[in-house]
């Protein structure tokens, strides 16, 4: 008896942690805080993007707010989802059919972001070399029909994965905490499912704004012989297009190519497994920054949203920001004038460029 309760107090007094369970709780964690940032910088886009902003085409806005609703269904249904059914797992041998329902959102949702980016590619290819047939190419009903294929064709597509008994099988991933389809359980599925989704949309994309990139290229060196481009915008289409492509490649071809590779039935070690699943849906926090936040227009009027924001909440406040404002009324005249003198020079500089990408 006191032996057993030495032994007792001695095990309690040096606990030793299951590296099982305090791996779940780092992921669970990371899951977390990526959603989080996810669902408030989506969330702080559509703030803005609701309303016209200058600039933007109703088509491109059309756009825009396909690919936030997207990011956002990352956040708002595939991450909780997951951590439902991680927290399942942990009681009972889990219930497959809800298993193949998570995996079913996650790869509609997956394949719907994918197709958005193409899109919105497109559009942006149209915009530049047809500037003048863009109104008739980019109708408010095509843009609308590309809209609803992005988001009606994966969901045929994958339907597939959604049934207990179907073509495909479906476990619960205890290193990435997903339902993920068993690829290996039909390989020339597995296979046409990356041929549809990945490589055309990547085929689009690459198209596209590596012409894009090429077209403002050509315009910039064309200025700097007239002498009509500014040094400070020589670097635009590098800063916009080039961050764009590197993270849609850097997020979404690993979780490609592990999905290739567990095709033959091996698999990756767990921690790789974690980083290469989730990774793509950083690019939904990535988006907001190459897509929203590095445009001027955008930020202008983020800022003049959260304004609104700020004196609807504080009246105190805007009463006072208006007292400012009359106090340099005076002053903002003046430099009105000031630039009215070198409005013409400055208009015939703001002329000589291709396309605003920032």
């Amino acid at each position: 008896m006191h032996t057993a309760a030495v032994n007792l107090s001695a095990s309690a007094a040096d606990p030793d942690p299951d590296p099982d369970s305090l791996h779940r709780s780092v992921k669970v964690s990371i899951i977390i805080t990526l959603g989080v940032m996810i669902t408030v910088g989506n969330v702080a886009v559509l703030l803005v993007i609701t309303s016209s902003v200058a600039g933007w085409s109703r088509s491109s806005r059309y756009f825009l707010l396909s690919l936030t609703a997207a990011d956002s269904a990352f956040g708002l249904l595939v991450m909780p989802l997951n951590l439902w059914v991680s927290l399942l797992k942990d009681y009972t041998a889990g219930p497959d059919v809800l298993c193949h329902v998570v995996a079913f959102c996650n790869a509609t949702i997956y394949s719907t972001c994918m197709y958005t980016l193409a899109t919105i590619s497109l559009e942006r290819y149209i915009a530049v070399f047809y500037p003048l047939q863009y109104s008739s190419l980019m109708t408010r009903r095509r843009t609308l029909l590309l809209i609803a294929f992005a988001w009606c064709f994966p969901p045929c597509l994958l339907s597939p994965i959604s049934f207990p008994d179907g073509i495909i099988e479906v476990h619960f991933s205890t290193a990435s905490l997903v339902c993920n389809p068993s690829y290996s359980t039909n390989v020339g599925y597995s296979l046409s499912l990356t041929c549809l989704i990945f490589f055309p949309c990547s085929v689009i994309m690459t198209y596209a704004n590596l012409r894009v990139w090429c077209a403002a290229k050509r315009q910039r060196l064309k200025l700097r012989q007239y002498d009509c481009a500014r040094r400070s915008r020589h670097n635009v289409a590098s800063r916009v297009l080039v961050p764009v492509m590197a993270a849609y490649y850097t997020c979404w071809t690993p979780c490609m190519a592990a999905m290739i590779y567990n095709v033959s039935g091996s698999s990756v070690p767990e921690w790789i497994e974690f980083v290469v699943v989730w990774l793509p849906t950083s690019n939904g926090f990535l988006n907001c920054i190459f897509y929203f936040w590095i445009n001027r227009s955008f930020r202008r009027k983020f800022y003049l949203v959260l304004q609104r924001l700020t004196f609807a909440l504080c009246p105190k406040l805007a009463d006072t920001f208006e007292c400012c404002n009359a106090s340099k009324t005076q002053f903002v005249s003046v430099l009105d004038n000031n630039n009215a003198v070198h409005g013409r020079s400055s208009s015939v500089s703001s002329t000589c460029t291709l396309l605003s990408l920032a």
